[in-house]
């Protein structure tokens, strides 16, 4: 299976940030120990990639420093070169994660969505909005019905005013619905959860969200955001699911694309333990039943 990496590409931080970024180099260690894993570096989304779904002043701003102490402060990272490097390269990982899951069934991008980045901005630690970048630049290969299952436990809110009233696209965003964006948009399915949501519940509730989605749309490819954040451990998530919780939540998913014989990509999204190798524990458990999906994937071919 292969499994995009972009951590080396490093996002420098002032000293104290509460952004995670450590996480990537502590996940790609740890699946850089599965015999099976294609570990492999993207390469760095292009201005036709990203003007797909952003705008070309936007792209622009970011590209050349230009943009306003306002969009940096949304953003929540300084404003470098090196933060620009790696947004495009988190980008391309997501473009040929999905290009890979079509060959093959399953691959991962170990960093990723970013789905609160806007056409004309970025906001809460994503600057371009990689699974509606990478959704755009499959169909402009060949038409493709694309479903993002964003299951990260804050709202999709880019990605739905992206991609919320596109027929072509089906967004399905389940979160917790007093969290972070304050300010909902419209995807083809929002389901907002309760703070303190446990395992059952959020599984009756994804099942049905699934069952939705499966009466209204047919995929033909799915971009999964695999956030770590609804788990019982993460300083923001607010939700309380188990490990044993986030993994059943992963085979539901995987079961989906597999029922429809659709190929799935996945991003990691987000994830702010109290302890980060949690977070990263979590994130390896989603690869890992990725992993074991795509050696099924292989058997029955």
């Amino acid at each position: 299976m292969k499994a995009y990496y972009t951590d080396h590409f490093v996002l420098p931080l002032p000293s104290g940030h509460r952004f995670p970024m450590e996480k990537y180099s502590l996940l790609r260690q740890q699946v850089s120990n599965t015999v099976g894993i294609e570990l492999i570096e993207p390469r760095a989304a292009s201005n036709e990639d990203l003007m797909r779904v952003h705008t070309e002043g936007y792209i622009q701003a970011v590209s050349s420093g230009q943009l306003t102490p306002a969009q940096i402060r949304e953003i929540g990272f300084p404003w470098s070169e090196k933060m620009v490097e790696r947004s495009r390269r988190s980008a391309g990982a997501t473009i040929k994660a999905c290009l890979s899951a079509i060959e093959e069934g399953v691959a991962v991008n170990l960093a990723g969505g970013t789905h609160h980045a806007y056409a004309d901005k970025g906001s809460g630690f994503c600057v371009f909005n990689d699974a509606a970048v990478a959704a755009k630049y499959i169909q402009n290969i060949k038409p493709t019905s694309v479903a993002i299952i964003d299951l990260d436990v804050h709202q999709g809110n880019g990605t739905a005013a992206l991609l919320g009233q596109d027929p072509s696209c089906f967004t399905l965003s389940l979160h917790g619905e007093k969290n972070f964006p304050f300010r909902k948009e419209a995807s083809h399915l929002d389901w907002g959860l309760a703070d303190g949501t446990t395992d059952q519940e959020y599984l009756d509730t994804l099942n049905q969200a699934l069952e939705y989605l499966e009466a209204r749309f047919t995929p033909e490819l799915i971009i999964y955001l695999a956030g770590a954040d609804p788990h019982e451990g993460d300083r923001l998530g607010r939700l309380k699911l188990t490990t044993d919780g986030m993994a059943s939540r992963d085979r539901m998913v995987l079961d989906f694309a597999n029922v429809h014989q659709c190929p799935i990509a996945i991003a990691m999204a987000g994830g702010y333990g109290h302890d980060i190798q949690t977070t990263v524990s979590v994130h390896a458990q989603t690869i890992q039943l990725a992993f074991e999906y795509h050696q099924k994937h292989r058997a029955n071919k």
